[in-house]
């Protein structure tokens, strides 16, 4: 008998479920992206995982946001923390390579089933920093040409293309420079991409080269000559709100933001977008996992679910209107054809796939704006 209770109290104990646990989320950005933890991964991941509970921690929008993340990683390291306070972090592409090489992060891609479903280069290098295993794209936002079918039936597509066409058809495109709003630095890095004479793939990646900056010269007095046919608008907003009006035919935007333009009924549905040749630069939010997370094992099922094909489609797609972090093709069939369509038919996972590029390396990122005052705005 005592044996017979003792073998039962061993498999009782065998069965006991792991001790619950709360999974710390640190997310920087908008409310938004608080509240789509709080409101939608959570709830899911609770299902899935009983008695395990999610809390997301907002660190605030913007650069800012993701600097936060990096000062309490450092603090924590600094002190010589054995235990960290957070198990998963959302950071933007640019704070990446400064906390794998602080020796931060944890390289755990590899053993998540959904890692081998991320194929953007950017999930390989950030800014030039080699971040391959140490991040997922939470998802990709990304800059095309958006245009009115009506006054531009058959879009250029490419930059070379695009140039010719507004020296023919004066103040009909529209950017807001490189102080108004994102899309028009995007619109810029894309254009010394297009016209520079130097390596586009070195702007990129690296190494960074003082010298550099001097192949760029014929690119920014075309660019200069360009602006001047071109109408400089007020900002990403002020970009859309000239192209609802009419008041020119084309220019650069976020392509969240355009789709959340349409959805609101600010933009004629029949309006397009297309991602001209050789590319223009978007920028993911990727998940990270400390090092010394308390809760490794259970912060990679998290993160697994959160780039699954049906959570990128319900989360990221169908609420924000945002590319998926992982191949869009892999999310395409938990998607209704109205959705797919609207957000791939006019720019397609293959053309993302080939036209979407990273920023260039902050050294570059900021010599090419300094060109552009010296060559464009003075």
């Amino acid at each position: 008998m005592k044996t017979i209770l003792q073998a039962s109290l061993v498999l009782g104990l065998s069965a006991a479920p792991a001790a619950a646990a709360e999974l710390t989320v640190m997310t920087a950005g908008d409310q938004n992206m608080v509240d789509y933890i709080n409101e939608y991964l959570a709830p899911l991941f609770e299902e899935q995982n009983p008695g395990n509970t999610v809390r997301a921690v907002g660190t605030g929008p913007g650069d800012s946001g993701s600097q936060k993340i990096v000062e309490r990683f450092d603090a924590q390291s600094q002190a010589k923390t054995e235990t960290w306070d957070t198990d998963v972090a959302v950071v933007h592409e640019k704070f990446v390579g400064p906390m794998v090489e602080g020796g931060y992060l944890d390289a755990y891609r590899d053993r998540i089933p959904t890692g081998k479903l991320v194929t953007r280069a950017n999930a390989d290098m950030a800014l030039g920093a080699n971040v391959k295993g140490y991040v997922m794209p939470m998802f990709n936002s990304q800059t095309a040409l958006a245009y009115n079918p009506a006054l531009l039936p058959n879009p250029p597509k490419s930059y070379e293309e695009l140039a010719e066409w507004v020296k023919e058809n004066p103040k009909q495109f529209g950017y807001n420079g490189i102080k108004g709003g994102a899309s028009g630095v995007s619109f810029v890095m894309g254009w010394i991409y297009a016209f520079g004479e130097g390596d586009a793939n070195k702007l990129m990646n690296g190494p960074f080269e003082e010298g550099e900056a001097e192949k760029w010269t014929s690119a920014f007095d075309k660019l200069a000559e360009f602006t001047t046919n071109a109408m400089l608008t007020p900002g990403n907003a002020g970009t859309l709100d000239l192209l609802s009006r009419g008041e020119i035919a084309i220019g650069p935007v976020w392509v969240d933001m355009f789709y959340s333009w349409q959805a609101n009924g600010q933009l004629p549905p029949e309006f397009k977008l297309v991602l001209p040749a050789p590319g223009m630069p978007g920028q993911p939010m990727h998940y990270v996992i400390p090092e010394r997370a308390p809760n490794k094992e259970l912060a990679e099922k998290f993160v697994e679910l959160a780039t699954s094909p049906k959570v990128q489609a319900e989360g990221i797609v169908e609420r924000f209107n945002w590319y998926p972090g992982i191949d869009a093709q892999h999310v395409q069939a938990e998607l209704d054809e109205e959705t797919w369509n609207k957000l791939f038919t006019d720019v397609t996972p293959e053309e993302l796939a080939n036209y979407g590029k990273p920023f260039p390396i902050a050294p570059y990122n900021n010599a090419i704006l300094e060109a552009y005052e010296r060559h464009v705005t003075n």
